[in-house]
């Protein structure tokens, strides 16, 4: 596999995985529609020679169906991925998801690209009962639209690698933190904590259990994923072994700020509709092929909140799109 196109090219996960691609020799061509990803982003990967960016719109199949022609492999990572959006704008992940991986799956097919690594979630467990959840776990009751989108384009990818003898790798992450980290409990708390570091309001009761796996750990196991397993679908879980409370993410930022507010809390063990009490991943199927997340989750907070402070810009930038 030589040849890649990346979806959400300019986004968190995407923009690392670029450069981590064009680092290990791949012709890279990335799309993206900007909405939410960044151009300072891309500024690496746009100073490669083999790097090609086209910016267009998934949900709108010919603005990108022929670009495909001649690539080996899509890695589709797009998507809304703002749980909560998805309660104000009960379409969004219908339309971002679900239907936009219908296109990339046959745009793919119209050009005979056989290939896709789909980034999906461990929010499609729901509030599973069996901690850590492997793979192979019963699905529950959905407690998400996010979710619920997620499994719909896992069925779909399933059905076109049984219909038209497409392969896939499936990565179901926990809560991704590093650089150009965009959105989540760190990035809500860092803020919140800049504009009054006397004060903290925390959604939930503060003792929801989060897993967290650092950027790089997450790219190197989707492509230990890729190269090592060979199924006709081949599905992961890629999250930590370990798990933190909210509280406890709270004290490193915190001690990161150097404030100390009065922290306020609800009465509920979930801070809104869908957010999962205990999130906690089984990865001993992905640790079976020598991958191993080499950070730990308040290691992945610190480098984190570093590269915010490092980049102004985007805390600014954020800062105005919230006004």
């Amino acid at each position: 596999m030589e040849t890649v196109v990346v979806t959400g090219v300019a986004g968190f996960i995407g923009s690392n995985l670029a450069d981590h691609l064009l680092a290990k020799g791949y012709k890279v061509l990335g799309l993206d529609n900007f909405s939410t990803g960044k151009t300072k982003f891309l500024e690496s990967a746009n100073n490669h020679p083999n790097f090609k960016l086209i910016v267009c719109d998934l949900s709108d199949i010919n603005s990108f169906k022929d670009s495909l022609s001649g690539y080996d492999c899509v890695f589709h990572l797009a998507a809304n991925a703002d749980v909560r959006f998805g309660l104000e704008h009960p379409r969004k992940d219908l339309e971002q998801n679900t239907l936009v991986t219908f296109n990339v799956l046959e745009a793919m097919r119209v050009n005979n690209v056989k290939k896709i690594v789909f980034s999906s979630t461990g929010s499609i467990y729901g509030e599973s009962q069996i901690i850590p959840t492997p793979e192979d776990c019963p699905m529950p009751i959905q407690t998400s639209l996010y979710a619920a989108s997620k499994i719909s384009c896992e069925s779909m990818i399933q059905a076109y690698c049984e219909g038209f003898e497409f392969q896939s790798w499936i990565f179901r992450f926990v809560s991704v933190l590093g650089e150009r980290y965009t959105h989540g409990h760190v990035i809500d708390f860092y803020s919140k904590l800049k504009k009054n570091p006397n004060k903290l309001h925390v959604l939930g009761n503060g003792h929801q259990q989060k897993s967290y796996i650092y950027i790089q750990d997450c790219i190197l196991g989707m492509m230990m994923g890729v190269e090592k397993a060979d199924n006709k679908v081949n599905i992961f879980n890629l999250g930590n072994e370990e798990s933190i409370e909210v509280f406890d993410s709270i004290e490193v930022i915190k001690e990161f700020l150097n404030v100390q507010p009065e922290i306020i809390t609800q009465n509920s063990i979930r801070g809104w509709i869908g957010d999962n009490p205990i999130i906690l991943l089984d990865i001993n199927k992905i640790k079976s092929l020598g991958w191993m997340p080499k950070l730990s989750i308040r290691d992945g907070i610190q480098k984190t909140l570093k590269w915010i402070e490092k980049n102004k810009w985007f805390f600014v930038e954020l800062e105005k799109k919230k006004t």
